[in-house]
C-alpha cells in the first residue's frame, strides 16, 4: 500500500510543498553560481551592521544560564527590562514572554478561539497570519486597508467582515509591507468597535521603533492607551527591537478588560511548552541596553536606501514609490504590463535582481513590487539600477 493511502496528514498543512516559480528560479540560479542582488533581505545579521560582539557574548555568558529556574510568564528581570524599553507605564506584571512573535500569535489564537472560529487579519500584509491561524484550527478573514494619499483602515469593511464566529482583530503598526501607522482616530474607532463587538485586539508592533516618514497623527504605540475599552494584546520581540532574530525572544503586553485573567491563561498555555530559552532571558536586560545603537545603524541604512531609490526614480515618471511611514519595506508602483509574479521572475532571470511581487502580500491587482530597504547600500543601488533599466 502506498504511504499516502494509509497515512493522511492534517488538513491544516499545505496541499503541496512544491516551490513557486520565483523560489524555484532563485534556487536554480544560486545553485549555478549566479550572483543575485537580493532586494528582499529581512535578516539584519546578513546586512553588514556592526554588532558589539563582545558585549553580546558576555551577556549570553552570564552564570544565570547555567541554572534552570522556569517561570511560565518569563523571568522577572527580562520582563522588567522589556517594560522599561516600552515605557508608557508598562509593568513587568503585564508581560508574557514567548520564544517568538509567531509563537505569541499561536498562544493568543489558542487563548481566544475554538476550532472553526475566525480572526480578522490585515490586508495587504505579511502572509504568515493565514497559516498561523490555520495551524490553530481557526480561519483568517481579510481586513482590508485602502490607499488614498496614504493607507487607511477600512472600517466599513471591518463591520462587514464581522460574523458570529469572529473572536479577534489583528493589526500591524506600522504595517508590513505598506509601512503605514494607524492614526489616532483609527485607533479610537477600532478599539470602540472591538468593545462593542466583544472582540480582542492584537497589535503587532515589531517595527514600531522604525519610523521613517511618520504622519503627525500616527499612533506611535498602542501602549499610549492606558485603559483601552477592549482587551489589547501587543506583540514585539528582540528580532526587530534589537536586530537579533536568532535569539528567539518575543513578548506579549496585555491591557484592557480581563487583563489579569488573560495573563493567567497565557501563563498556563506557555507552561505547557516552556519554550523561551534561559540564555535569551538572562541576556535580555543587557541586549536591550545595546539595542538603541543597532537601531540607529538600521535607521541610517533605511533612510540612505530610500534616498537612493528616490534619486534613481527621477526621470522615470512611470515608476513611483508609495509613502513609507515606518518599517523596513517600500512599495514600488509600475505599469501593470504583466502580472507582478511574472515581472518579479523576469527581473530575476534577466537582471539577477530579487524582489517580492505585490501579490505575495495580498496587494490586489498588478502593478506593485515590494522591496526591502535593509540591505547593504551598494547592493541596493546596484539592484535598483537593474530594476529601473528593466521596467
Amino acid at each position: 500500500m502506498d504511504y499516502s493511502e494509509w497515512m493522511r496528514l492534517s488538513s491544516r498543512l499545505p496541499a503541496s510543498f512544491v516551490p513557486n516559480p520565483l523560489s524555484a528560479a532563485l534556487a536554480r540560479l544560486r545553485s549555478e553560481g549566479h550572483e543575485v542582488l537580493d532586494l528582499t533581505v529581512s535578516n539584519p545579521t546578513r546586512c553588514g551592521f556592526r554588532y558589539p560582539e563582545a558585549d553580546i557574548c558576555a551577556a549570553l555568558g552570564s552564570p544565570l544560564v547555567l541554572s534552570y529556574d522556569p517561570d511560565a510568564q518569563g523571568s522577572r528581570s527580562a520582563r522588567k527590562a522589556i517594560a522599561a524599553h516600552h515605557g508608557n507605564g508598562l509593568r513587568a506584571e503585564e508581560l508574557q514572554l514567548t520564544a517568538s512573535t509567531s509563537e505569541g500569535y499561536g498562544l493568543l489564537f489558542k487563548l481566544l478561539g475554538d476550532p472553526g472560529d475566525e480572526v480578522l487579519v490585515p490586508s495587504p500584509s505579511y502572509p504568515l497570519f493565514d497559516w498561523l491561524a490555520r495551524l490553530e484550527g481557526l480561519s483568517a478573514r481579510a481586513l482590508p486597508s485602502y490607499f488614498h494619499e496614504r493607507w487607511h483602515l477600512d472600517m466599513g469593511a471591518l463591520e462587514a467582515a464581522l460574523s458570529p464566529r469572529t473572536r479577534a482583530v489583528v493589526v500591524v503598526n506600522p504595517n508590513n509591507p505598506t509601512g503605514h501607522f494607524l492614526s489616532l482616530r483609527e485607533w479610537a474607532d477600532l478599539t470602540n468597535f472591538c468593545a462593542r463587538a466583544g472582540l480582542a485586539l492584537l497589535v503587532d508592533e515589531v517595527f514600531a521603533d522604525y519610523a521613517l516618514e511618520p504622519p503627525t497623527d500616527r499612533l506611535a504605540t498602542a501602549l499610549l492607551d492606558l485603559e483601552p475599552p477592549c482587551p489589547v494584546f501587543l506583540l514585539s520581540g528582540l528580532s526587530k527591537v534589537a536586530a537579533l532574530p536568532q535569539l528567539k525572544l518575543g513578548w506579549i503586553a496585555v491591557r484592557g478588560p480581563g487583563a489579569a485573567e488573560h495573563l493567567e491563561a497565557l501563563a498556563f498555555l506557555a507552561d505547557q511548552y516552556l519554550s523561551v530559552s534561559a540564555p535569551a532571558q538572562a541576556a535580555a536586560p543587557r541586549l536591550l541596553e545595546l539595542a538603541p545603537a543597532l537601531r540607529e545603524q538600521i535607521l541610517a541604512r533605511l533612510h540612505a536606501n530610500l534616498m537612493a531609490l528616490d534619486s534613481s526614480l527621477e526621470g522615470h515618471p512611470h515608476l513611483a514609490r508609495l509613502p513609507v511611514e515606518g518599517g523596513w519595506s517600500v512599495l514600488l508602483r509600475r505599469p501593470a504590463v504583466d502580472s507582478d509574479e511574472a515581472c518579479a521572475l523576469r527581473l530575476l532571470e534577466t537582471q539577477g535582481v530579487l524582489i517580492h511581487p505585490g501579490s505575495f502580500f495580498d496587494l490586489h491587482g498588478d502593478g506593485h513590487l515590494v522591496l526591502s530597504l535593509l540591505g547593504p547600500e551598494t547592493t541596493f543601488r546596484s539592484g535598483i539600477r537593474g530594476l529601473v533599466a528593466a521596467l
